[in-house]
């Protein structure tokens, strides 16, 4: 299994992975939703707002985790919010997942990043350190469907302190269907 961050020419294998995994597991119209999300986050996000982790079997794209920038402007802390992340169907239950994350947390904890969050099933994301987020501790950017999967941990040797005032989302994710 080879780690990369270089998505640059692979913005449609990233999104038919994205398609294909989702529809999979959740259904066409959830495919095809956090498809169109992952086109507009790879066209429509600043550089420095966006950093894609990939997870390759040979020439075949397995895995990919987008995290983007969740911008919190009373606190001086950088955030990250892993949304989406696929992983092949074929190679699910295999490690990929869990590893490829791994990968990712360790590659921005060394570009500087202290807080990363997500909004997903806390079981899967608990294996690599998530944990519970109460409202209080990190306010999500909109409502929240499911409060109990808004899960992050801290990427320093700190333990997460609460972050300041509200937060802000980049502009593909600032829809309440994703929430």
């Amino acid at each position: 299994m080879e780690f990369s961050s270089h998505y640059k020419g692979l913005e449609q294998d990233i999104k038919d992975l994205v398609i294909s995994s989702f529809t999979d597991s959740e259904g066409s119209d959830e495919g095809e939703l956090i498809g169109e999300l992952v086109r507009n986050l790879l066209s429509d996000t600043a550089p420095d707002d966006i950093q894609v982790f990939l997870a390759r079997a040979g020439d075949e794209l397995v895995g990919a985790a987008v995290f983007t920038r969740l911008t919190y402007p009373d606190d001086p802390r950088v955030v990250f919010l892993l949304s989406p992340m696929a992983v092949a169907t074929r190679w699910q239950g295999k490690g990929v997942g869990q590893r490829l994350l791994t990968h990712a947390l360790d590659s921005l904890r060394e570009g500087g990043v202290d807080v990363a969050i997500t909004y997903g099933d806390p079981a899967f994301y608990g294996k690599v350190g998530f944990k519970p987020l109460s409202q209080s501790i990190a306010r999500p950017p909109l409502p929240l469907s499911q409060p109990e999967g808004w899960i992050g941990q801290s990427l320093t040797k700190e333990p997460l302190a609460a972050l300041s005032g509200t937060s802000i989302c980049v502009a593909a994710l600032n829809d309440p269907s994703f929430w």
